[in-house]
């Protein structure tokens, strides 16, 4: 992957394809300075993506943003940085000794660095003298000080100064004093960089129309939208880094687009519970009742809902549980990205329990899977999980518009009274008439006494009736099973990019996917071809067992240190485990396609 490359100013330039990484300190409001860059570049029709590493802590411990801009629309984390922003004393060394070879450094002139590198150009910016001279009071000069390297990187990177004033529009939501106020100290940097910096450096952005009419939005936004079309009426939650904002953004989108408008009540309930317990018991319960019911955490939350999962699933309660994962065991690292809690999610629970998980790889996913989950908890009368991540979740990706849903709500075998009239056997809550696993449900307050019945997450047999007997309990299972084997046909399929000739095998699933999908394209320039196939959903279909079938040796990349889905398809396939390999690594940060293709070439060695 070479980079377009032109002459200007007496050297070459890297156009439209770079790194930035901005270093800062938590609680500084560069939030603001980032976002409005990473929007500007995105409305100039470049590709782009963002990601935060933050700290767990309020305010004053390290942060950083990468910007990565790419012409060729790859948006995986690289490992190396071109242009470095360095805005945070504690960790300005080792940034600078971070930043690629011919890569540029901007930092505060009053801090008098040493410059122990030769291979880097250094840009001191008068931070200070521009922020004391903006008409700012003194209480907010620590936080506008950022759009000092805003305006800096616009001269620098030629980033269009009418986009920035629109994203700073945007970010502002159009209110005049805080526009103004920030847009003046950029106007002031940028015309100070115009006058005293001789550019030395090879990195500039161009106009493109890649990201005309596309979305820039988070995954936890996506989620929450995606829930609204999918006719959520309940949802119950406790506060947890980093789901919490999808719960905020469902809030407003039923606050928006939920309220009666002649009455103005809500249509909908939004519930704080007292802890994740509480949460999954209410919403448990509404699923229970007929509602469409979710909750949204992440791996701790999931540990505390084991017990009332399990018995949603022996009872077949259909709702939603979205999973933001983070870094575990334990607290972890609450604010970086892993994808640790798949077999958890998976088994959640005691005894023999298999739930439906869903793997969503991008945001028209995520928004997907925020209304399809509802179809298939009501279909299949379970819970449904949803793992993203805390990637996916809380930076901000490009995406085409979403696609408005594409069937009618499914609610499954649900009778009414005139059903349960009609009937030409009687009722039995838990008997399969079909063959596929899935029993007839009636809502309670459907007024027939015929389809009365008790809901147990103790052992019972087709007639809902509490039961110790052995003959009840192996069919309820052999039944929940059938159940099981159904979802494989009804759960999202996996994509699969089949190559001719190639021997090797990639299974990947989530935002994994932007690192497989470069990594692919550096292993094609060294000669070696792959297929590769994302599952989007457990459990396994039929494709993915043809898939490793067809290739010598699969690779399963994964953001976890135990190989978790590597584990998971050994145990469904037992016969192909000699054919699986894991490459697995966590460190909190999205993997790169450096390290894969590194790891996939020792491997082939």
């Amino acid at each position: 992957m070479t980079s377009l490359v032109s002459k200007s100013n007496g050297h070459q330039s890297v156009i439209n394809d770079f790194q930035i990484m901005i270093a800062t300190v938590n609680g500084s409001g560069s939030q603001t300075a980032n976002t409005v860059l990473l929007r500007a570049i995105f409305r100039m029709g470049i590709p782009v993506t963002g990601k935060n590493i933050f700290p767990s802590n309020i305010q004053g411990l390290p942060t950083w943003f990468s910007i990565r801009v790419n012409k060729h629309g790859y948006i995986a984390r690289l490992e190396d940085y071109h242009v470095l922003v360095a805005m945070s004393q504690q960790t300005i060394g080792e940034d600078i000794e971070m930043l690629a070879s011919g890569g540029i450094c901007l930092y505060p002139e009053e801090w008098k660095i040493k410059r122990t590198r030769q291979d880097i150009t250094y840009y001191p910016m008068p931070v200070k003298a521009l922020t004391d001279m903006a008409d700012v009071p003194a209480n907010l000069r620590p936080y506008i000080a950022n759009m000092v390297y805003v305006g800096v990187l616009a001269t620098i990177l030629d980033i269009d100064l009418s986009q920035i004033a629109f994203a700073i529009d945007y970010h502002f939501n159009g209110k005049a004093k805080p526009v103004n106020m920030n847009m003046a100290v950029v106007r002031a940097a940028y015309e100070w960089a115009q006058d005293h910096i001789a550019k030395s450096d090879p990195y500039t952005v161009e106009h493109m129309d890649t990201t005309n009419g596309m979305l820039l939005i988070d995954g936890n936004s996506a989620a929450a939208l995606g829930a609204v079309f999918g006719g959520v009426s309940v949802v119950a939650w406790y506060p947890i880094t980093p789901s919490t904002s999808l719960i905020d953004a469902l809030r407003q989108d039923l606050t928006d687009l939920r309220t009666d408008p002649d009455t103005g009540e809500a249509t909908y309930a939004v519930i704080q519970a007292e802890d994740e317990i509480g949460a999954i018991g209410m919403v448990i319960g509404a699923g229970w009742a007929g509602a469409r019911a979710m909750t949204a955490t992440s791996g701790p939350g999931i540990s505390l809902m084991s017990e009332f999962a399990g018995m949603a699933y022996y009872a077949e309660v259909p709702a939603v549980i979205w999973d933001v994962q983070r870094m575990g065991p334990s607290t972890g690292l609450p604010t970086r990205t892993s994808q640790g809690d798949l077999i958890s999610a998976y088994f959640l629970g005691h005894g023999d329990t298999r739930h439906v998980v869903l793997l969503p790889g991008s945001i028209p996913e995520v928004f997907e899977f925020g209304w399809r989950a509802f179809d298939l908890a009501d279909r299949l009368q379970t819970l449904i999980f949803v793992l993203s991540d805390l990637d996916l979740g809380m930076n901000l990706w490009m995406s085409p518009p979403f696609e408005y849903p594409d069937t009618p709500l499914d609610r499954g075998k649900i009778l009414t009274a005139e059903e349960l009239d009609n009937l030409d056997r009687k009722y039995a809550r838990y008997e399969d008439w079909d063959g596929d696993g899935i029993g007839y449900r009636v809502l309670p307050g459907t007024d027939r006494d015929t389809g009365a019945y008790l809901a147990r997450g103790t052992g019972h047999n087709a007639q809902a009736v509490y039961s110790e007997r052995a003959k009840d309990w192996v069919e309820n299972m052999e039944r929940l099973n059938r159940k099981h084997d159904t979802a494989r046909q009804l759960v999202p399929q996996p994509v699969v990019d089949q190559v001719d000739g190639a021997e090797i095998g990639l299974i990947a699933y989530g935002t994994t996917d932007a690192c497989v999908v470069e990594g692919r394209e550096r292993l094609q320039q060294q000669g070696i071809k792959t297929s590769y196939l994302r599952v989007r959903a457990l459990p396994f279909s039929d494709v993915t067992c043809d898939f490793i079938d067809q290739h010598d040796r699969v690779y399963v990349i994964e953001n976890n240190t135990d190989g978790q889905m590597a584990r998971l398809l050994r145990m469904e396939y037992p016969e192909l485990a000699a054919r699986v390999f894991s490459l697995a690594y966590a460190d909190g940060l999205p993997l790169t396609p450096r390290w894969m293709t590194t790891a996939i070439l020792e491997q082939e060695r």
